[in-house]
């Protein structure tokens, strides 16, 4: 069954990865998922993966925006919202993949922010559950946020990764911060989102709907410092401590 979203931009974030753009593009393809516009936003590729973007274009005809040089994810995000004009926007990187299911709940989703006007984005895949989660309707959840929750991983309340929103998201919640690591720009909009009353939806089945694809020829170009990963147990104790602190303090000031 075909579906076409016209008032939707599908928004791909790309850098060196310009297979997995085409494995993506494909997939919504051959499940016959279209949109109202698709702008495809590269961070400055070099010239053998931007010329095989070029080349996709021709194929898939999506605006292409494009930067001289590598200037980070919020950059990339920034000057590829400018380019929507739809009243909505599918935001996803390009090393994703949507299961055949998503356009169904896809279907929920946009339903779900045509009948509130004060949700502002429903996220689709996550690598952790978000902690406070109150049902809501047809597999999703109201994700909440108090000043009194005590999991430090209420700072997630929002994500970069798979999610539709409203493509005037900047007019409520600013702009990303630009010339910053990528991990960095998104704890910031985290923190703008919560501070600015953002509300939100989580699929419940959050990783049924994506799945991330990183292979070898293509591997992640996202790199966080190894205290964040370490399972050491003293480690992990003191960032916990740490993040508990430094978020609190953040939505606070």
């Amino acid at each position: 069954m075909a579906y076409h979203f016209p008032q939707v931009t599908l928004l791909v974030t790309h850098y060196n990865r310009s297979r997995s753009l085409e494995h993506l593009l494909n997939t919504f393809k051959n499940q016959e998922c279209t949109f109202g516009g698709t702008v495809i936003s590269d961070d400055g590729s070099k010239p053998e993966h931007l010329k095989a973007v070029k080349k996709l274009q021709q194929k898939f005809n999506f605006d292409l925006i494009t930067s001289p040089e590598n200037k980070g994810l919020g950059n990339n995000i920034n000057k590829g919202q400018d380019a929507v004009k739809t009243p909505y926007t599918l935001y996803i990187q390009e090393d994703f993949e949507p299961d055949t299911s998503f356009t169904e709940h896809f279907l929920d989703a946009m339903q779900f922010l045509k009948e509130d006007p004060k949700l502002d984005l429903v996220r689709f895949y996550a690598y952790l559950k978000y902690p406070y989660l109150k049902p809501y309707k047809k597999g999703f959840s109201e994700m909440l946020i108090k000043p009194w929750f005590t999991n430090y991983k209420k700072i997630y309340y929002y994500s970069d990764h798979p999610h539709v929103r409203r493509s005037s998201f900047f007019n409520k919640f600013g702009r990303y911060a630009e010339g910053l690591k990528g991990d960095k720009t998104e704890y910031k909009m985290c923190v703008s989102f919560i501070k600015n009353k953002g509300k939100a939806l989580f699929y419940d089945d959050y990783k049924g709907l994506f799945k991330q694809i990183n292979p070898a020829n293509e591997p992640s170009t996202m790199s966080r410092s190894n205290w964040t990963q370490s399972e050491n147990y003293a480690i992990a104790f003191v960032r916990a401590v740490y993040r508990q602190l430094k978020y609190n303090f953040d939505l606070l000031f």
